[in-house]
């Protein structure tokens, strides 16, 4: 048991549009006061982030209070030692976006976002961000012929091609990370899932410089198993960041705070993040991208950000138990869990030794799997019963 108190080395980090949201949806207005963002940064560092991350609207959504607003946040980094571990923009709120940002229809729309997207680089340079997050919130289409879906991609790999040289050539050592999400608000989004993000970056000039940023919502609103969609990121080297909440299902993005929803999956999501009990752990930030209630005061808003991070630091800690249970242990090898790491061809084995092995049929669809008895250890451990 420990305090689960938040320290800089659990490298917590908060967008600046989570406790800024002020509880505006498609039926209501907001019900929240607007908070400053540059208090915000304080304020989390007070509760234990180690950093804070921001969309440029977020930050500076006004040219003409720009540089006063940059050097008070300047300020308050240096006064609270946070950093700016990742810069996103915002490609999905302006009304110049209704129909896409970088696959826009329209090519005046694709250069605008493009010069918005570059300026906002050389922010996140300036800052020390080495992530820069590309969310494609309306990058897609309700209406099939209303979206040429291959020229649609062809313009997503121009813009990520350019962004990648436009870094090398000016000496940012950044990397991009492209944030999945099937649906909302948008019918249907272009890069849907980690699948289909993984896909394209094998298409680009730079595919090394270019990531993923999963979040837990997007996947799960797929009916997706985040845990085992961050488990590949992590196995094909591309798990630049992540986004933490909650969810319940298949249904709108709720962005519940971190441990809210779907216990479970948060389990096994802090579990895979660890490294499953390997070296193949994820060292990046954790990131919290989530909305405190609409229904929640000010005092709701500071009381979730503190929550996502006491939920991370308890589901850890389950963990680690789970991992270093001398039953769990046991319990994976009655499953056979350790075998798969064998190669099916053996070193030497040649495909006729493969076919010309004898295979007890009946002993092996009768073997025991001891899953059940597995999985119920994890549950315990979660239970807290253990």
């Amino acid at each position: 048991m420990t305090d689960y108190l938040p320290r800089p080395d659990d490298k917590f980090s908060f967008g600046l549009w989570t406790v800024g949201w002020e509880g505006v949806d498609v039926f209501g207005p907001a019900s929240r006061k607007p908070l400053d963002p540059v208090e915000s940064t304080y304020k989390l560092a007070e509760l234990g982030a180690a950093a804070v991350t921001f969309h440029d609207d977020d930050l500076v959504p006004d040219d003409a209070t720009r540089d006063k607003t940059l050097e008070r946040f300047g300020k308050a980094l240096a006064d609270t030692g946070l950093r700016v571990e990742m810069v996103t923009t915002n490609l999905f709120s302006p009304p110049v976006f209704k129909e896409g940002g970088l696959t826009a229809n329209n090519r005046e729309v694709r250069r605008y976002a493009l010069a918005k997207v570059l300026r906002n680089v050389d922010l996140a340079a300036s800052l020390g961000a080495e992530t820069f997050v590309l969310w494609g919130g309306r990058e897609g289409a309700e209406h099939g012929a209303s979206k040429d879906v291959r020229a649609a991609l062809d313009r997503m790999v121009e813009a990520l091609d350019i962004l990648c040289q436009y870094a090398l050539d000016n000496g940012y050592p950044m990397r991009f990370a492209l944030e999945p999400k099937p649906n909302e608000p948008r019918g249907d989004i272009l890069l849907p899932t980690i699948g289909h993000a993984l896909a394209l970056i094998s298409e680009l000039e730079h595919p090394e410089m270019v990531g993923l940023n999963p979040e837990v919502g997007h996947e799960e609103m797929a009916g997706l198993n985040f845990a085992q969609g961050i488990a590949q990121a992590l196995w094909h080297d591309k798990l630049f960041h992540v986004d933490l909440n909650g969810q319940h299902g298949p249904r709108f993005d709720q962005d519940l705070r971190f441990g809210a929803g779907n216990l479970r999956g948060a389990f096994w999501t802090v579990d895979t993040l660890l490294g499953s009990g390997t070296s193949n752990s994820y060292d990046g930030y954790v990131h919290f991208d989530y909305k405190p209630p609409r229904a929640e005061a000010e005092d709701g808003v500071w009381e979730s950000a503190r929550t996502c991070m006491r939920n991370y630091l308890i589901l850890r800690e389950k963990v680690q138990a789970f991992r270093a249970d001398p039953e769990v242990a046991a319990a994976m090898d009655a499953a056979g869990v350790g075998e798969l790491a064998q190669p099916t061809l053996g070193s030497g084995e040649s495909l006729s030794d493969l076919r010309a092995a004898d295979y007890d049929l009946v002993a092996l669809a009768e073997r025991s799997v001891a899953m059940e008895a597995l999985d119920q250890l994890a549950m315990e451990h979660l239970l807290g019963v253990r």
